[in-house]
């Protein structure tokens, strides 16, 4: 089927999300692992979105960037003043950046909700809270196996939740493999979903009467 039309995009691309450490100590080869995971992002010609944080989530950016990807960045910041100087967060590799105005942890349902897909490697209390909002909302969830942290937890995590919720968990320790199963995913399950919902609709939207 042809999701195009003109050469243009009838919907946004798929959009995934990176969460993970900020913070801490942070492995070499981890750090590659989930850079490498961003190239991927990028060279498949998906858009990458993370919390515009430092740590791993800026090394899959910074992959991402290198393989020619478009990057979002959901700021917990006001503007651009408080991203750099209260939040000390990262600015290189970012197509835009959102402004939530939220602070650290009010800007995780935004994160959370603006992708299709999201993948966790590593992380601490704050990528705790975004896989909580993540799994509670049924979203695809991949998990970047041996990166320590949280990413590590989740099977555990999950028993301790004993709560089931739409959400599909996949568990890699490769990136390209977790990547090919977050697109397998979507395909069969969200790409559908969505040529469901435009049925019918403009896809330059509606004017207001008013």
């Amino acid at each position: 089927m042809n999701y195009k039309s003109d050469g243009m995009d009838l919907f946004p691309r798929m959009a995934v999300g990176v969460m993970g450490s900020a913070g801490g100590e942070l492995s070499a080869e981890v750090c590659a692992r989930v850079e490498r995971f961003g190239a991927l992002v990028g060279e498949q010609n998906h858009v990458l979105v993370t919390g515009a944080a430092p740590g791993l989530p800026q090394h899959a950016v910074l992959g991402a960037k290198r393989a020619g990807g478009v990057v979002v960045g959901v700021s917990p910041a006001l503007n651009l003043e408080e991203h750099v100087h209260k939040y000390r967060s990262p600015t290189r590799g970012y197509d835009t950046l959102v402004f939530t105005g939220s602070g650290l942890m009010g800007r995780e349902i935004e994160n959370i909700r603006t992708c299709d897909v999201v993948m966790f490697a590593g992380g601490r209390s704050g990528t705790l809270g975004e896989f909580a909002i993540a799994y509670d909302e049924g979203k695809v969830i991949g998990v970047l196996c041996g990166t320590v942290g949280i990413a590590d937890s989740i099977e555990d995590i999950l028993k301790m939740i004993n709560k089931e919720t739409n959400a599909i968990l996949l568990f890699e320790s490769d990136p390209e493999a977790l990547l090919n199963e977050l697109e397998r995913v979507y395909l069969e399950r969200l790409l559908p979903l969505h040529v469901d919902i435009t049925e019918g609709h403009n896809p330059d939207g509606v004017l207001d009467p008013n």
